[in-house]
């Protein structure tokens, strides 16, 4: 026998009060009667009464829901930022729908029009590639929308990161300090972050060390454990003694590889990735590896959303948190 649902009018009916009585019972109004109050939750006790989120979003022309959409649900990258992204909203009362894309993006533009269908009051977007189309839809929405992890190249639409160009400028000046040959590891060129951040910091490091720039040392690749034993062979083929890899599951892949085939980091390649994830701990030797403030990345730009959401005053559309190298075993 199904169910039958149970309305705030049953709950009215039964304590013998108003709807608006049991409605401000239900939103932790202060402005009722601890005996009423205590009557109501009673009965809403009693019915297993659970307040309509639909209705109220009807009413207030708000759902108080968030979209969320990720590239890779198993990827701790993008689990870590997403921990910051539902502690905040869960603070502001906001509950999450999570949405993933597959790895071609094939399916962006049907994830994105599939969350403004449920009517989410704003959308967090993470990962390391915005294709254009789905820019296009972005920009056309009128629901906020805030970038967490990436940006988009034109600098219209808010977002939290890290300086990808600075921090690569770092790792590779380090590396170049010691190495003729740095190789740069990164996901397809045709991606803003890579052919606008990742591979310009690397040309500028390699400039200030006087290393000469080659096309035989970048490597575009999956972010993915297999991609990164496939490369292995390669890197050590070009002649490269050091790489800067920006995923840290690909980093593992190619040290897995090479330590298999009996090569030694980081004698025979120094390694330094990009997100210090959990990753590089677990992996033998320890990966050197950039420092992002992940969960911090969700957070503000879940807390960027709420402001837009409400029409408050943002002082900053585009926010760099900071970032560190972190020393660990991979590099010399």
């Amino acid at each position: 026998m199904e169910k039958q649902t149970v309305t705030i009018y049953d709950v009215a009916e039964r304590a013998g009060v108003s709807m608006a009585t049991v409605s401000r019972v239900v939103n932790g109004n202060q402005n009722v009667k601890p005996a009423t109050r205590k009557k109501v939750m009673e009965v809403i006790e009693e019915l297993d009464y659970r307040p309509n989120a639909v209705a109220r979003g009807l009413a207030s022309k708000r759902t108080t829901t968030i979209g969320v959409i990720m590239p890779e649900i198993d990827n701790t990258f993008f689990a870590n930022l997403a921990n910051g992204i539902n502690d905040i909203a869960a603070m502001y009362h906001y509950d999450i729908l999570l949405a993933t894309i597959d790895s071609n993006h094939n399916n962006d533009i049907a994830v994105f029009n599939s969350l403004l269908a449920k009517q989410v009051d704003g959308i967090v977007y993470i990962g390391y590639y915005l294709s254009e189309a789905l820019y296009q839809e972005f920009t056309r929405s009128r629901t906020p929308i805030v970038l967490a992890g990436t940006r988009d190249q034109r600098h219209t639409i808010p977002s939290v990161n890290i300086d990808h160009f600075a921090a690569t400028f770092d790792a590779v000046s380090m590396l170049a300090a010691h190495n003729e040959k740095v190789a740069l590891v990164c996901g397809p060129l045709t991606e803003f972050i890579n052919s606008h951040e990742y591979l310009e910091g690397y040309k500028k490091a390699l400039s200030e060390y006087n290393r000469t720039y080659s096309e035989g040392l970048v490597f575009e690749s999956q972010y993915t454990l297999e991609s990164g034993k496939k490369l292995a062979a390669r890197l050590l083929a070009s002649g490269a003694t050091a790489a800067f890899i920006t995923d840290d599951l690909l980093a593992v892949g190619v040290v897995n590889e090479l330590i298999d085939k009996g090569h030694h980091i980081p004698d025979d390649l120094e390694i330094v990735s990009a997100n210090n994830t959990i990753y590089t701990e677990i992996v033998r030797p320890r990966l050197t590896s950039i420092e992002h403030p992940l969960y911090d990345i969700g957070a503000v730009a879940m807390r960027l959303l709420t402001k837009m959401i409400n029409d408050d005053e943002i002082e900053e559309s585009e926010i760099l948190l900071p970032y560190s190298l972190v020393m660990k075993e991979s590099s010399k």
